[in-house]
C-alpha cells in the first residue's frame, strides 16, 4: 500500500493538480496494489498544508473522479485519507484552530460539543464524497497528533462531555465517524483507520485496547500502524518486553486486515513486517523514490530502495514535482541538491 504522503501538489482551493495526479498515477502503475492520497481535510477550518488535497466541498468532486478513474484504469485499488489538522492546522491557510481543548501553545480553542457533532458529520460528507467520485474506501487519520488522534489522547483531551475522559469517550469521534460511514456508504466501500501508538500525547496501553476494539468490532476494512520504524521497541520501558509492532500483531482481527509503516525500504524489509504478522506492508519513503518500487521488489527478492540523498532529477523522473522537492528539502538529508548523478 502506498503511505499518505504529504506532498503540496494540490491547487490552493484544495482541488487536484496535474503533478498531483501525475504523482499517484505513477505509483497505481509501479505495481501498488492501493493507492492512497495524502491527507485531506474534511473542513475548510482543518487544512495543515500549503498545496493540500481537499474533500469538503463538492468544487473538489472532478478533480477526485478524475483520480479515482485514472487509478482503477491502472488496476490499484484506491482510497483518500480523511483528516483535520486541528491544533496543528495553519491558521495562515483556515483561520482559527480548533481542538479538543484549549491548547495554550498553539493558541487553539475548544470545540463546543455541537462543533464537534458538525466535525462528525463533516468526516462522514467527506466519505460519502470520495464514494460518488469513485475511490474504493477511505482512511480515517488518527494518527500523528492531528484531530481524532488529540480525541484520543488524554493529554490533549480534557473535556467533560461525552468525547472526553475515559478511553471510551475520547474514542467516542473516532467510533461515531466510522458507524457514520458504515451505514451510509455502500457495503463493499473500504474503511481504514490509521493509528500511532506513541507520540503526540498517545499511550501504548491505550492504543492498543482501542485496536483490539477496531479489530473486534470489524466494522473498519483494515487497520494501518504508522511506526516511524516498524522495528523499534516501544518509548514506554513498562512495554519494553517485545517490539512496538508485536503489541499489535498478537490481537485478534477476524477479517479485518493490519498493516505497518516505518522505514520499510527493501524487499527483505517487506518480508520481514510480513513475517513479524502483518497482512500488508505500508511504503512511504521508498515510493517517493521508486515509483514502481512494489514491482521492483516483486521481482527481486534482494531489492533495496537508492539510499539518501538523491538528486532534485532523480526525483523528478520519479513524478515528484518542484514543490514536493522543496518539501523533501525540509527533512534534512533526503535532497542532494548539486549532485546530478542518477541514483541506482
Amino acid at each position: 500500500m502506498l503511505a499518505p504522503l504529504t506532498n503540496g501538489q494540490s491547487h490552493a482551493d484544495g482541488t487536484l493538480s496535474d503533478a498531483e495526479l501525475r504523482w499517484l498515477t505513477m505509483r497505481a502503475e509501479g505495481g501498488f496494489g492501493l493507492t492512497m492520497t495524502c491527507a485531506a481535510h474534511v473542513h475548510a477550518n482543518g487544512q495543515g498544508f500549503a498545496g493540500q488535497l481537499a474533500i469538503h466541498d463538492d468544487r473538489h468532486l472532478p478533480g477526485l473522479t478524475r483520480l479515482a478513474e485514472t487509478l482503477r484504469a491502472r488496476g490499484s485499488a484506491s482510497a483518500v485519507q480523511l483528516y483535520h489538522g486541528g491544533m496543528r492546522a495553519d491558521p495562515a491557510l483556515c483561520g482559527e484552530r480548533v481542538a479538543p481543548s484549549d491548547d495554550a501553545k498553539t493558541g487553539a480553542r475548544a470545540m463546543t460539543t455541537a462543533e464537534v457533532e458538525a466535525m462528525r458529520d463533516a468526516f462522514i460528507a467527506a466519505g460519502r464524497r470520495a464514494e460518488r467520485a469513485g475511490f474504493d474506501g477511505v482512511e480515517l487519520h488518527g494518527a500523528h497528533g492531528y484531530l481524532l488522534a488529540q480525541f484520543i489522547s488524554p493529554q490533549y483531551n480534557r473535556r467533560d462531555d461525552a468525547y472526553g475522559g475515559t478511553l471510551e469517550n475520547r474514542a467516542r469521534l473516532l467510533h461515531e465517524i466510522i458507524g457514520g460511514l458504515r451505514r451510509q456508504c455502500g457495503p463493499d466501500f473500504q474503511i481504514g483507520v490509521r493509528l500511532s501508538p506513541e507520540r503526540f500525547g498517545m499511550r501504548l496501553a491505550e492504543v492498543r485496547e482501542l485496536a483490539a476494539g477496531l479489530l473486534r468490532d470489524a466494522l473498519i476494512d483494515y487497520l494501518d500502524l504508522s511506526l516511524w520504524d516498524v522495528f523499534k521497541m516501544p518509548h514506554e520501558d513498562a512495554h519494553a518486553d517485545r517490539s512496538l509492532l508485536a503489541h499489535f500483531t498478537d490481537l485478534p482481527r477476524g477479517d479485518v486486515r493490519l498493516g505497518a509503516a516505518g522505514k520499510l525500504m527493501s524487499a527483505h524489509d517487506a518480508v520481514a513486517a510480513l513475517d513479524a504478522g502483518c497482512d500488508f506492508v505500508v511504503i512511504g519513503r521508498a515510493a517517493i523514490l521508486r515509483h514502481d518500487f512494489a514491482d521492483r521488489v516483486l521481482a527481486d527478492p534482494a531489492y533495496a530502495a537508492p539510499p539518501l540523498p538523491v538528486a532534485p532529477d532523480t526525483l523528478a523522473a520519479e513524478g515528484v514535482s518542484p514543490v514536493f522537492v522543496d518539501y523533501l528539502r525540509t527533512f534534512g538529508g533526503f535532497v542532494a541538491d548539486g549532485d546530478t548523478a542518477p541514483a541506482t
